[in-house]
């Protein structure tokens, strides 16, 4: 079998190097190369127009067409265009991964990401609350025990059946290292056990299993053979 070298960083949940002997924190290697910040304006992307476009491509046009559509800006992410399927598209920064990852201040990440209606009720409320936390420049640390608190007062939803989201977009910027990765879908699934119940990282099984304890769920990583604009994987 050959072994698989899986490098993503998924906005709002995990981000991992999935080999053929486990998981490892990606970029660990540099934990020093994003040990802060960068100035607002790195993370912004001026252009409304431009970032609606980029989310939108998250997900094929039949669901993204009509998915609401949130961007960010000096205050958080807002709605810049209404939606009709209950799906939400939006380009996640770098502080979607967990507070350890060593890009979690990456300016660079781009993650344009369509989530179904059960995960934009369930799984993106806690992205958007450690974006909040970003913005009045809370440390990470800080940003882990508010959303640990959080969870614990119920003030985070937990987590519906069936929440899913599709990363399909040729445009993504993933991290450093998997750059653009490779197309696919994510199911939030909680319990730490999940992965053995989906067959996930068993040998000729195509689901990954990525483990998220700062947001409560385990993260099931399925390949796609086609970019979201229809063009195959080369």
């Amino acid at each position: 079998m050959l072994k698989k070298i899986v490098v993503i960083a998924v906005c709002a949940a995990v981000q991992v190097v999935v080999g053929g002997g486990g998981l490892v924190r990606a970029g660990a290697q540099d934990t020093n190369a994003y040990d802060k910040m960068a100035p607002l304006n790195e993370y912004l992307i001026a252009d409304q127009t431009a970032e609606i476009a980029l989310a939108r491509s998250g997900a094929p046009a039949s669901i993204s067409g009509e998915a609401e559509v949130m961007v960010l800006g000096r205050s958080g992410f807002k709605t810049a265009a209404e939606g009709k399927n209950g799906f939400v598209c939006v380009v996640e920064r770098g502080w979607g991964a967990p507070t350890d990852a060593a890009e979690f201040w990456n300016p660079k990440v781009k993650a344009p990401i369509c989530f179904n209606a059960a995960a934009a009720r369930s799984f993106l409320p806690i992205f958007l609350m450690k974006t909040k936390l970003v913005l009045e420049g809370k440390s990470k640390a800080e940003i882990l025990a508010a959303t640990n608190a959080a969870f614990e007062k119920k003030e985070l939803p937990a987590l519906e059946p069936g929440a899913m989201c599709y990363m399909l977009s040729k445009q993504q910027y993933l991290n450093d290292v998997g750059k653009s990765w490779h197309p696919h879908l994510m199911f939030f699934v909680s319990g730490a056990d999940a992965a053995k119940s989906w067959g996930a990282d068993a040998e000729g099984s195509p689901v990954m299993a990525g483990p998220d304890p700062e947001e409560r769920a385990t993260i099931m990583m399925v390949w796609v053979g086609k970019w979201s604009d229809g063009s195959a994987v080369e």
